[in-house]
C-alpha cells in the first residue's frame, strides 16, 4: 500500500501513521527523515538539499521531490510506503505524479479547527524532564508541576492559541486543496477524527481493510 497521510497540524497523523506502519509493516516516513537520511549519506541531491539548508534557505520542490523519488524507489520501501506531511501544496502533488509515483490512497484525518485549538493550546511540558501533559485530556496532579520530577510545566511556543491558528490558516489555503485534487483521481478517503486515540485507529484501520491481503 502507497499511502499519503493528510489532516492538519494537531489532527493526528504521527500517531495513525505508527499505527499503519505497525500493521502493514511498512515505513513511516516524513520529509524531514528522507532529507536528513539524503544528506546523510552524502547523495548527490542530498548534497544539494545541504547547500540551501547550510544557508538557512527552504529546499526547492525540485530537490525535495528528487529526495523522495529516490528513498521510495528504495528497498525500504518495497511493500509500500506512507508519506506523512508531503505532498503539503497541488504543486508538490503534481511533480510527485510526473515522476511516476503511484498512489494507492490518500487518507485526510478530519478534525474541527477548535478541537484542534483546543488539543494543542492544552498540552504542556515539563521543563526539566521533558514529560508530556495536557490541561484537560492529561491534567498534572497539581496544576503546572509535572507528576514526575515536580519542575514547571510550560506551553511550547508551536502550540500557543494564536500560533496554531496561523498554522490552520496555512493548512486551510495550501494543503487542503489537495483532498478535491485527491477526489478527482478516486482515491481520497476521509476519516473523521475521534475523542480516543484508539476509535479514531479503529476507523482508520477499517477505512484501509480494503488493502488488507
Amino acid at each position: 500500500m502507497n499511502l499519503i497521510l493528510m489532516g492538519a497540524p494537531g489532527a493526528g497523523k504521527g500517531t495513525q501513521s505508527a499505527k499503519i506502519a505497525e500493521k502493514w509493516n511498512i515505513p513511516a516516513v516524513s520529509t524531514g527523515d528522507m532529507l536528513r537520511a539524503a544528506v546523510k549519506e552524502g547523495t548527490e541531491l542530498g548534497k544539494a538539499a545541504k547547500s540551501f539548508m547550510d544557508a538557512g534557505q527552504l529546499v526547492p520542490d525540485e530537490v525535495v521531490i528528487g529526495i523522495i523519488k529516490d528513498y521510495l524507489s528504495s528497498d525500504k520501501c518495497t511493500n509500500g510506503f506512507i508519506l506523512d506531511g508531503f505532498p503539503r501544496s497541488i504543486p508538490q502533488a503534481e511533480a510527485l505524479d510526473a515522476m511516476g509515483v503511484k498512489i494507492d490512497a490518500a487518507l485526510s484525518l478530519e478534525v474541527a479547527d477548535e478541537k484542534i485549538v483546543e488539543r494543542m493550546s492544552g498540552r504542556r511540558i515539563c521543563s526539566s524532564c521533558g514529560a508530556s501533559y495536557h490541561v484537560v485530556y492529561n491534567p498534572p496532579k497539581q496544576a503546572d508541576v509535572c507528576n514526575v520530577c515536580a519542575s514547571a510545566l510550560y506551553t511550547r511556543a508551536d502550540d500557543a492559541a494564536e500560533t496554531v491558528l496561523n498554522r490552520l490558516s496555512t493548512y486551510h489555503a495550501i494543503t487542503e486543496p489537495l483532498k478535491d485534487y485527491y477526489a478527482a483521481k478516486g482515491i481520497l478517503i476521509c476519516v473523521d477524527g475521534q475523542e480516543d486515540v484508539e476509535d479514531t485507529t479503529a476507523c482508520v484501520m477499517k477505512a484501509l481493510s480494503k488493502f488488507e491481503a
